[in-house]
């Protein structure tokens, strides 16, 4: 029949490609780059022509954890515990230079980055970052899930064994790990 088309691939190839273009991010915003998020999500920029239009705001429906601004010591265990809520594979953008490196605050109320609680996957510089430079992060976070998508499948892996073996030693009376 004339009209009908069909294409075969392996599941794996349907989901890496669809995992790449379809990010679902969860804004952590608290200062100015939150307002440059808001403006990468509007119609001017249009972020919904990579993928990332679909903002969740419930990590357990994320994937892209975009953390935006300036995080003192007493959010830090908020931002731990919204990032070990999303499910698994996970990525984080570092948004900013307060997000990336404690900008201009050298205080020890600021964490002087947020890679000292959680794994950053890209890192967006600038104070605050243009939208342009949001979206090239979103573009090299795509890019990276492409070279890495074994990795990820097999991190994922590893990680929810050390769960289970973390449950198990628990049921059986042994120490949980800090």
């Amino acid at each position: 029949m004339i009209g009908q088309n069909w294409i075969t691939t392996r599941f794996e190839m349907l989901e890496d490609w669809s995992q790449r273009h379809s990010f679902w991010p969860f804004p952590f915003g608290t200062a100015c780059c939150a307002i440059e998020f808001m403006s990468t999500v509007s119609s001017h920029y249009d972020m919904s022509r990579f993928g990332s239009e679909v903002v969740r705001f419930s990590p357990r429906q994320s994937d892209i954890l975009i953390v935006a601004g300036t995080i003192n010591d007493k959010m830090a265990p908020v931002l731990k515990k919204i990032y070990d809520q999303m499910a698994e594979p996970r990525w984080v953008v570092s948004m900013g230079a307060c997000a990336c490196s404690g900008g201009f605050y050298r205080a020890y109320h600021v964490m002087q980055g947020i890679d000292e609680i959680i794994p950053v996957d890209v890192y967006v510089p600038g104070c605050p970052p243009s939208p342009e430079g949001l979206i090239y992060g979103i573009l090299q976070l795509k890019e990276k899930v492409a070279r890495d998508k074994d990795r990820y499948r097999r991190g994922s892996e590893l990680r929810r064994q050390a769960v289970e073996e973390e449950r198990e030693s628990a049921s059986s009376g042994g120490i949980l790990p800090a």
